[in-house]
This record gives C-alpha cells, sequence and structure tokens, in this order.
C-alpha cells in the first residue's frame, strides 16, 4: 500500500473521492453520503470502488448494521474531512479579499466569557469591519471542542477536555472564572442579616450535571468548606432555564460573574446576587482553534480583538 502523498495522488486520487469518503464518515450511510455530495447513490460506489484501487485495501465493508467503514477509512475519511475544511476556509480566505474586508465569522463560547469577552469584541469588531457578520453559538466546552475540530466554527472560547492531543487542538489560555450565587431578588436570604454558607443548604440549588465544570468546582469548594452536596432537583445547562426557575422559585444558581454582573447587577433587575463569596473559580479557559491551521482574515481580526479585550 503507497505510503506518500504524491504516490496517492499518481494513483489518481481526486477531490472527489476525499468528498465522498468524508461524506460517508459525517452521514454513515452510502445513499446519504451521496445526497450530501450532490451525486447519484451508484456514482458514490463507483467513488468508493476506485479508493479501493488506488490504496490497494478495502475502505468500507458490510456488517450486519450495514455498510461502514474500515480502519484504513476511518484513516483516509478523517483526513479528507480535514482537507475539506482547509479547502473551504480557503475559498474563505480569497473571498473575504475580493470583497474588501466582508466575511462572516462563526465563534463558540461558554456563557460567561460570551458575555464579558465576545460582546465587547463583536461591538470593536463592528466598528472596524463593518461588512464581517458574525455567528455566536453558546454551548458547554465538550460541544464546543467537537465543533472546532470539524469546522462549525472557526474558534471557541472554553475549555478543552482531558487528554486532548495539543497536535490537534490548541488552546491560549485567557482567565479563570469567578463564581457568584444567583437568586431572584426578593428572595429570603436577600433579606436576612449575615448569611452564612450554612444558611445556602436550605435551598435547592440548580446546576448542570456533576462532570461540567462549574458543578465539579462548586461542590470541591463546598466539600473544602466542610459542606455536604446542597440539594439540587433539576440539573440542567440550559441558562434561559436556569433563569426561568429562580424566577419562580427560591433556587440558588451558581453563575459565572460576568452573568452576574449582565443579569442581577442593575436595582431593577430581577435577578440579586448573594451577599456572600465562597471563593469559587473554575479552572481558566482559553481561545481553541483547530492547531496549526491558519484562521480566515475575518476571523482572525476577531479572535485577536477579543485577546486584546482579555488583555
Amino acid at each position: 500500500m503507497p505510503h506518500s502523498g504524491d504516490a496517492l495522488l499518481r494513483k489518481g486520487l481526486k477531490l472527489s473521492h476525499l468528498r465522498i469518503l468524508a461524506a460517508f464518515a459525517q452521514a454513515g450511510q452510502i445513499n446519504l453520503a451521496a445526497d450530501l455530495v450532490g451525486i447519484s447513490q451508484p456514482a458514490a460506489s463507483r467513488l468508493l470502488a476506485e479508493i479501493e484501487q488506488i490504496v490497494q485495501a478495502p475502505v468500507h465493508e458490510r456488517t450486519g448494521r450495514g455498510v461502514t467503514l474500515t480502519a484504513i477509512g476511518r484513516a483516509l475519511a478523517e483526513r479528507a474531512q480535514r482537507i475539506n475544511i482547509e479547502l473551504r476556509d480557503a475559498a474563505r480566505d480569497l473571498a473575504e479579499i475580493a470583497s474588501g474586508g466582508a466575511g462572516h465569522v462563526r465563534i463558540g463560547s461558554v456563557t460567561g466569557p460570551a458575555l464579558d469577552r465576545v460582546l465587547p469584541a463583536l461591538r470593536i469588531s463592528r466598528m472596524a469591519q463593518p461588512l464581517v457578520t458574525a455567528e455566536v453559538i453558546i454551548a458547554p466546552s465538550d460541544v464546543l471542542q467537537a465543533h472546532v475540530l470539524s469546522g462549525r466554527v472557526d474558534f471557541a472560547l472554553g475549555r478543552p477536555l482531558a487528554g486532548t492531543d495539543p497536535r490537534v487542538l490548541h488552546s491560549q489560555t485567557i482567565a479563570e472564572e469567578p463564581v457568584a450565587l444567583i437568586v431572584r431578588r426578593g428572595h429570603p436570604l436577600m433579606h436576612r442579616p449575615g448569611i452564612v454558607a450554612q444558611d445556602l443548604l436550605e435551598f435547592d440549588w440548580v446546576m448542570p450535571e456533576a462532570d461540567v465544570p462549574i458543578t465539579r468546582t462548586v461542590l470541591t469548594r463546598l466539600h473544602a468548606l466542610g459542606l455536604p452536596r446542597p440539594q439540587q432537583r433539576l440539573s440542567t445547562a440550559s441558562f434561559l432555564l436556569t433563569l426561568a426557575l429562580l424566577q419562580q422559585t427560591n433556587a440558588i444558581a451558581p453563575l459565572a460573574v460576568a452573568v452576574a454582573d449582565a443579569f442581577a447587577k442593575a436595582p431593577d433587575a430581577p435577578y440579586a446576587q448573594l451577599p456572600l463569596d465562597l471563593g469559587i473559580v473554575v479552572e481558566p479557559f482559553g481561545l481553541m482553534t483547530r492547531a496549526g491551521v491558519a484562521l480566515p482574515p475575518a476571523a482572525r481580526y476577531l479572535a485577536d480583538t477579543i485577546l486584546s479585550v482579555s488583555a
């Protein structure tokens, strides 16, 4: 089997082969992969057969669950997906240059940095790059990492998963994330003088699942303070659901200080920050990008702006 890229190209490997392999890996079925690429299923099957002739090994096989990629097919498909992303980004580079600074940037972020890092950077960018549009996806770090690696977003503000290969994902550390305790305005604790940590355990807490960084950090800090795990009838990573629950109940939610400043700082805000600092600080988040990949110009400008805002 050939081991060099030149050998594969000399044997006839084409972009159409890489596109169908990448689509097959994404869709999991030949007919769906053909639809993604915009060709017929017989044409897709023919391309897979040609690939097998070129690499001199099967790239797909029939199993009890249908047709799947072999180990060789998966390895080649992974490379094909990266090449497709690079070609798409190259097209974006050319389009941005040709249009005189226009472009579209896709950003991912966890909630806190979206408010105090991404939004200020977008305001600055609107003045410097008025023709650039942006899309912001708010999600947990594991989802954002997958979006970065798949090319769904250009970059993201979040925390890489433990054990992530730095040769695949690059993360530039920005800052730790302090946490405040948020309740509805008029909560019983807001009228209790001199509240202490033990008082917090009288009420339900609403947090994401235990493996999410903010929840893990909260529980670790409470344990260090000698406090048991608080009551938690609802686990959710939904920011909107958390705010709705706070407004309608006496629940307590640990949220990033950036969120507290945005939603609980004004005197007439429906939420309030409890006057008690438990010293909860979530591990640093960073700017996550695909390793070794140059961002398109508009995305690079916005990423640099976020870093300058952070500085």
